[in-house]
C-alpha cells in the first residue's frame, strides 16, 4: 500500500508524530518500544505508517513510555480513526483486487459472503461485531459492503465461485425474516450465470476448511491475492499461502453439491427453517 502523506492524512500524521517521539525517548527501534509496551512490532509499525491508527489501550502505553500529552494525542488518535471512513486502510488492498477480478474463489463456513449479502443481514452482523453502533456509523459501513456488490451487475463480471458451509444456512443473523431473505437473495444470485453457489452437506463432517474462510482474487497479468478472515482480515499476495488456499477451495468444492442441489438446498432450508 502506498505511503500516506502526513500533510494531508491525519493517521499519517499521528504516526509521524509517534515516531518522533518513540526517537526522542530514546527507543531507537520499533522493537524496543514493542518490547517496553508488550505489544507486536507490527503494531508500532502500522501506527507510524498510517496505515492503522493505535488502539486505545496501545496509545495510552506509548504515550506513558514516551512521556507524551495523553489528551493531546488522544484528540489526534479520535481524528485518524475518523479519517478511516465506513472502509479501514487495511482493507483497501483488497478491495482494489476484488475490483479488478476476472475470478472470485470464495469459501466461506460461518457466514454469507459479503458479496452476497442482504442489507439487513450485513447490518446485523455490523451492529454485533462494532463499538459504535450509531445509526450513522452502522449506514455507513452497510453502504460499503453494499457498493461492493456493483461489480456483480458490471457489464463483465467476474466469475464467483461460492461454497458454503450448511451451517451457514442454519445460523441465525438477525431475525428468521432477515435469515430467510438473505438465503432467498444467494438463492436468486444464483441463478446468474457468472456465479455458482455450492453446500458442501453437514452430513460430510469435518472438511478442508474448516480453519477459516477465505477469498481468493484473480486477473490476467496481476498475482493472485489472498483474503483471510480472522479477528481482524488479513490480504496477502504470498504465493505459497495463495496456493495453500487454493488447494482448500478445490478440496472444499469437491466435497459440495452441485449447483443446483445446493439452490435446492438453500431455499429448502429458507423456508422450512426461517419463514415467518
Amino acid at each position: 500500500m502506498a505511503r500516506r502523506d502526513p500533510e494531508t492524512h491525519p493517521a499519517a500524521f499521528l504516526g509521524g508524530e509517534l515516531r518522533r517521539a518513540r526517537v526522542a525517548a530514546g527507543f531507537s527501534s520499533q522493537d524496543a518500544l514493542a518490547g517496553k509496551l508488550g505489544f507486536d512490532r507490527t503494531v508500532i509499525a502500522k501506527a507510524e505508517t498510517g496505515e492503522r491508527p493505535p488502539t486505545v489501550d496501545v496509545l495510552a502505553a506509548w504515550c506513558q513510555a514516551c512521556r507524551l500529552d495523553g489528551e493531546l494525542f488522544g484528540r489526534l488518535a479520535v481524528l485518524a480513526r475518523r479519517a478511516d471512513g465506513p472502509v479501514p486502510t487495511w482493507f483497501e488492498d483488497w478491495l482494489q483486487a476484488e475490483g479488478e477480478a476476472q475470478s472470485l474463489r470464495m469459501w466461506s463456513p460461518m457466514l454469507i459472503p459479503g458479496l452476497l449479502q442482504t442489507a439487513e443481514y450485513a447490518r446485523a452482523l455490523f451492529l454485533a461485531a462494532q463499538t459504535d453502533t450509531s445509526d450513522e456509523a452502522i449506514g455507513a459501513l452497510v453502504a460499503a459492503r453494499l457498493e461492493r456488490q456493483v461489480i456483480l451487475d458490471q457489464v463483465n463480471p467476474p466469475d464467483v465461485v461460492a461454497v458454503l458451509d450448511e451451517a451457514v444456512l442454519h445460523r441465525l443473523i438477525g431475525s428468521p425474516q432477515v435469515m430467510h431473505d438473505a438465503l432467498a437473495h444467494v438463492a436468486e444470485l444464483s441463478q446468474r450465470p457468472c456465479i455458482v453457489v455450492q453446500v458442501v452437506p453437514a452430513g460430510n463432517g469435518a472438511n478442508a476448511g474448516l480453519g477459516g474462510a477465505f477469498d481468493i482474487a484473480a486477473a490476467d497479468g496481476i498475482a493472485e491475492t489472498l483474503r483471510m478472515e480472522s479477528v481482524e482480515d488479513q490480504t496477502t499476495e504470498k504465493r505459497s499461502l495463495v496456493r495453500k488456499a487454493a488447494v482448500a477451495f478445490d478440496r472444499v468444492r469437491g466435497d459440495a453439491l452441485p449447483r443446483d442441489a445446493s439452490r435446492d438446498l438453500i431455499l429448502k432450508v429458507a423456508d422450512e427453517q426461517w419463514k415467518p
